[in-house]
């Protein structure tokens, strides 16, 4: 297979099922640490509204599905990819992390959150994805 078309067969597969990890992660996570009393998480205006009554504990899943995510994505990224597979996996990363700045900027949020999201769960994961992917 032409090693262009590869490398974005592997990112393309990156961006899915590292969406498919977030996505699981984030649809679990109200059944193992419930939403605040009152809280409406199902759609996100009701999100934005009650985000200010959520407690640290209510972070943990959000920013697992960011950084498990990522991790997987790119480590699926760098195990496809033909040449370039950090690259490959550094572009997942920032995909993921342009769409976590969006979701932060539209939403809001606590500031340690939001550094601790744009510090650790992307980019970072990224390059530890192509590093497992590697061995």
């Amino acid at each position: 297979m032409n090693p262009v078309l590869k490398n974005i067969l592997a990112v393309v597969a990156g961006v899915i099922v590292g969406s498919m990890v977030n996505m699981g992660i984030v649809m679990i996570s109200g059944s193992v640490i419930p939403p605040p009393e009152g809280g409406d998480i199902t759609t996100m205006e009701g999100l934005k509204s009650t985000i200010h009554l959520f407690e640290p504990k209510h972070f943990i899943f959000p920013f697992l599905a960011h950084a498990l995510g990522t991790l997987v994505g790119a480590f699926i990224a760098a195990k496809i990819a033909a040449t370039r597979k950090m690259l490959m996996a550094l572009l997942i990363g920032l995909f993921f992390l342009i769409g976590g700045t969006v979701n932060i900027a539209m939403l809001g949020g606590p500031m340690w959150f939001t550094a601790l999201d744009i510090i650790v769960a992307y980019l970072p994961m990224a390059y530890l994805g192509y590093l497992l992917a590697k061995k």
